[in-house]
């Protein structure tokens, strides 16, 4: 099995994502899992960025992935990531991130999802992204994780290209063993936090910082549940005094 997750800038606005899209795709996600998908989620939302995240048979990646965007475009406020979509390498513009990893067999589809929101592009992001992704590399009760963030036009199954100009990534881990989540995630968080101007938010929560800056959120994809994992985590480092 595996895990998609696809981000995508489609708010009016550059700050933050209104409600009213938040609950048009949440009221749309049965389409994939009408597709086949055994999970889906709204996981992420990220400034004015959100993720889609689903879990399904590897033979399904194709569909899966083209609904996911089907369901963005649908409810976009503004097409924005979207229109950086191309069906060959050399039309690739500005787009969608994209994520997947795999699921070990025979264990409960857990995933942790890192989504990230620049205001102004900031380039350094992509240092971030793979900051958390090394941190988590090699950790027991790791199965797999996302590739790294390049400098080059990636391509997404059943969707098309885009350019490596996509300044919004998100990344996936996926977790065989219940009780390495927390390890796993907080390693990837505090990696994270330990770049310049990087701030972990509260999903939903608008990218209030100053330009030049990182937000992103963390969430658990456990079995299908999200869980924001900005509030054990903000519970976990609090100084007892």
């Amino acid at each position: 099995m595996k895990v998609s997750v696809i981000g995508a800038d489609i708010s009016k606005n550059d700050v933050s994502c209104s409600q009213s899209l938040v609950d048009n795709i949440e009221n749309d996600l049965y389409r994939i899992t009408d597709l086949g998908a055994s999970h889906v989620g709204l996981t992420n939302v990220t400034g004015d960025d959100v993720a889609i995240s689903a879990v399904y048979e590897d033979d399904l990646i194709e569909k899966i992935n083209l609904e996911i965007v089907n369901i963005l475009r649908d409810n976009a406020e503004d097409l924005g990531d979207l229109n950086g979509i191309s069906d060959t390498k050399e039309g690739a513009g500005e787009g969608i991130s994209y994520a997947e990893a795999n699921f070990r067999d025979e264990y409960y589809p857990d995933a942790i999802i890192l989504a990230f929101d620049t205001y102004g592009g900031e380039p350094f992001v992509k240092d971030v992204a793979n900051s958390s992704l090394k941190a988590a590399s090699g950790m027991e009760g790791l199965t797999d994780f996302s590739t790294p963030l390049k400098d080059s036009t990636k391509h997404i199954p059943g969707v098309g290209y885009v350019s490596s100009e996509t300044d919004d990534p998100v990344i996936v881990t996926t977790v065989e063993d219940l009780n390495s989540v927390g390890v796993i995630a907080s390693a990837m968080i505090g990696a994270a936090l330990g770049n310049k101007n990087t701030y972990l938010v509260k999903r939903h929560t608008a990218c209030n910082v100053l330009p030049g800056s990182v937000i992103f959120s963390a969430t658990a994809f456990m079995n299908g549940n999200i869980m924001d994992l900005s509030i054990p985590f903000e519970n976990k480092t609090r100084i007892l005094k």
